[in-house]
């Protein structure tokens, strides 16, 4: 490594006895720990709560005197010594998964770089499940012991905080991100000056702060360009997430890609194979490829070497998510690379160049990630199906089923999305070390152990710490008097925390359908305010703000929500986050998805209800078509995948969604009651749900499974090429 030096920007004024909570609120580990959270939140629960469970800003604002008095409670204490005793022997643990499983693999790096990182609510970096993936990805490597090394941007206002007008408008408001009440280390050179990178564009250089985030035993590298060494103009490059404008959109790729490897190589970090999740970091390989062009090489040559060490991960079939440029702008940002490349216009262009369905070309990043990386896979099975279809064009020699993109279905970080309530029931029920055997089907059998009362005590906690936080949330927001009465009302103020709850809640894209529900409204308003039998429904979700088809259906949920005549059981719940993911996912009783079939590449929020006891009703799409065994939760129409009409589809599927909702899964929760009024065949399905979903749908498989699938072979290559010999295929 070079001479970095490190610097937290707040020096808290903790007593002594309690110094190390500084340790524990610069290392996101905190965010998987319910213990170490416990601890902010026993000194002071209601800041812990209006710091939005931020222990900087926690450290920050807390009272002295709430401090002293912990040092004087023996309780507090042996939880705080317990905790740092955990985060100790975490941080310096030698025996891990990977070095147990890879010996000889334990010197070498992975670089994993992403557009987004989901770590927790009140760190904005990221918008919806791409983002939440790569976070729990990082996690995960942390926990297993993978020798990873992340990359990202830290933005000026991250994503857009959600208010929805009283005619259910979305409105999108930038908040400036505080980043002093952030976990960021400062890095500094030799000169204890900040720690930059440059990227060349049109005309200029643009420089990029960077910015370390500890994530268990990861770490994380951040660019931010609003410095003081750029113009107003590349200051915003990382203001916000997803920008539409093209040209600060293809700079900010430029800036991830090539910017971040340079950053990796200025930290003195030297990657032995490169993880790319999504198409926005696909300049990487240009960067790459410069290395060894540098030293003599051509470019094909370079390019058969970095290949044997790239790994691409597409995440979605649905053309908005894969980011193409015209190829105007490629002769703007890149008329100065190809010649560094020794390539012509024309060769770099048919790089990736794809032919639009308009008839023009243009340069796209999924393309150029393909065919400069060896590894590649889709996310679930179904959706490897489809991505070797999509891009079948590229291998026009070989059968569809032939095409080089394999698949490895997504997961969830277990320990992030459990409710600690479900953990504890776990270590009494399953074993005390479950944690540690989470690929391991046998031990999930064993959730048969747990007594039916027990585990629906729980599930019944669940549901009223969700319906509590909405109703103290509604009120908060009535208390404001910036809203409607009937806002409030839509915001869930009326909830029942014993009524059957189903949860929707995801990006407000046309293909998820959330106003599937919606299509044969008295139907619905019979089932909802069926007195011996209801239902609620609780619906949250962003559209991105310059998808006005997304908002326009935001705009028809919330206005059935308003409607009187459903007794606020429909509720709509605005600024969808991590947090609010949290309560919903650990606390409806039924995850409800209804994507238009193949579009859901994978989807994890259901795999996160399933690993809290919630049933899964969805489509037959995405991961769900691989964890659906008929007694684990319920299917929405069958398992065909070619589309039809979309309008027959989406008839058929809501009269699939109407017929299972009144005559199986209504029934099923208020009528088979044992004699102790329990539902002990939804708790059946519950704990057949949990046996079967919470350890396959879970990162430990999957990052298991990238260990071997793509990880190994890729830094086998590299080693090869480091040892002068020819790489393994």
């Amino acid at each position: 490594m070079n001479e970095i030096q490190r610097e937290t920007p707040v020096k808290f004024s903790l007593p002594r006895r309690l110094s190390r909570l500084s340790d524990l609120a610069y290392n996101l580990w905190w965010v998987w720990n319910a213990e170490a959270q416990r601890l902010f939140k026993d000194i002071d629960d209601l800041l812990w709560e209006e710091t939005y469970h931020n222990p900087v800003a926690f450290l920050k604002q807390v009272d002295r005197a709430r401090l002293n008095a912990a040092t004087d409670d023996r309780y507090f204490l042996d939880k705080y010594d317990r905790v740092l005793r955990e985060f100790d022997r975490y941080m310096n643990e030698k025996d891990t998964w990977f070095s147990r499983t890879y010996p000889e693999l334990t010197k070498e790096l992975m670089a994993y770089f992403s557009f987004e990182f989901g770590l927790h609510e009140s760190l904005m970096v990221y918008a919806g499940g791409l983002g939440i993936l790569a976070g729990d990805h990082l996690k995960e490597s942390s926990d297993l012991g993978i020798p990873l090394v992340g990359v990202g941007f830290v933005y000026t206002y991250g994503y857009f905080s959600q208010r929805i007008s009283e005619d259910g408008w979305q409105q999108a408001d930038n908040v400036p991100i505080d980043f002093d009440s952030l976990p960021l280390i400062r890095l500094l050179d030799e000169n204890k000056e900040p720690v930059k990178i440059s990227i060349d564009l049109p005309g200029r250089k643009v420089f990029a702060r960077v910015y370390e985030l500890n994530v268990g035993r990861v770490k994380l590298y951040l660019l931010h360009t609003n410095i003081p060494e750029n113009d107003p103009n590349d200051r915003q490059l990382t203001d916000r997430l997803y920008i539409s404008d093209l040209e600060l959109r293809i700079s900010q790729e430029i800036l991830l890609g090539m910017g971040g490897v340079r950053a990796l190589r200025t930290l003195g970090y030297i990657p032995t194979a490169w993880h790319m999740n999504e198409g926005h970091s696909a300049f990487l390989t240009l960067e790459r490829a410069m290395e060894y062009i540098e030293k003599g090489m051509t470019f094909d040559e370079a390019a058969a070497i970095i290949k044997k060490t790239n790994i691409f991960t597409t995440h979605t079939p649905v053309p908005a998510g894969n980011d193409e440029f015209p190829l105007w702008l490629i002769d703007k940002y890149f008329v100065q690379v190809w010649p560094e490349l020794g390539l012509t216009r024309d060769d770099f262009i048919n790089i990736a160049k794809v032919q639009q369905s308009w008839g023009g070309e243009a340069f796209s990043m999924p393309i150029l990630a393909l065919k400069l990386s060896e590894f590649r896979n889709g996310v679930s099975e179904l959706h490897g199906k489809v991505a070797r279809s999509m891009w079948h064009f590229l291998w026009p020699d070989k059968e569809v089923d032939d095409v080089p993109i394999a698949h490895i279905t997504n997961g969830v970080h277990t320990e992030t999305w459990l409710a600690r309530q479900m953990g504890l029931l776990f270590s009494r029920y399953i074993g005390s070390d479950w944690t540690e055997h989470l690929d391991d089907a046998e031990m999930w059998a064993r959730v048969e152990n747990i007594p039916d009362e027990e585990l629906w005590r729980v599930r019944r906690h669940l549901k009223r710490k969700l319906v509590a936080y909405i109703i103290s949330r509604g009120r908060r927001q009535w208390q404001t008097a910036e809203v409607y009465p009937v806002q409030t009302i839509a915001s869930g103020v009326l909830l029942d925390p014993y009524v059957l709850t189903i949860g929707f809640a995801r990006r407000f894209a046309t293909y998820k359908r959330a106003d599937l529900i919606l299509t044969d409204y008295d139907r619905l308003m019979n089932m909802v305010t069926n007195a011996r039998m209801p239902v609620q429904f609780i619906f949250s979700g962003k559209a991105h703000p310059a998808d006005e088809p997304g908002k326009q259906l935001i705009q028809r949920v919330y206005r059935a929500v308003k409607d009187a005549r459903f007794g606020g059981r429909l509720v709509f719940l605005d600024d969808y986050d991590m947090n609010i993911a949290r309560y919903l996912t650990q606390g409806v009783d039924v995850w409800l998805n209804t994507p238009r079939r193949p579009r859901e590449a994978s989807g994890t929020s259901g795999m996160k209800a399933a690993l809290n006891g919630a049933l899964n009703f969805s489509i037959l799409d995405g991961w769900w078509r691989e964890g659906y065994n008929g007694r684990n939760g319920w299917a929405i129409g069958d398992d065909i995948q070619e589309e039809t009409n979309p309008q027959e589809q989406d008839a058929k599927d809501a009269l699939s969604l109407y017929d299972t909702l009144e005559k199986e899964i209504i029934p099923l929760y208020y009528e088979q009651r044992s004699a102790d009024n329990l539902p002990s065949e939804w708790i059946a399905r519950i704990k057949e749900n949990i046996r079967t979903l919470a350890g396959q749908f879970s990162t430990r498989r999957m990052l298991m499974e990238y260990m071997g699938r793509m990880y190994e072979p890729a830094i086998l290559n590299g080693i090869d090429e480091r040892n002068g010999k020819k790489a393994r295929k």
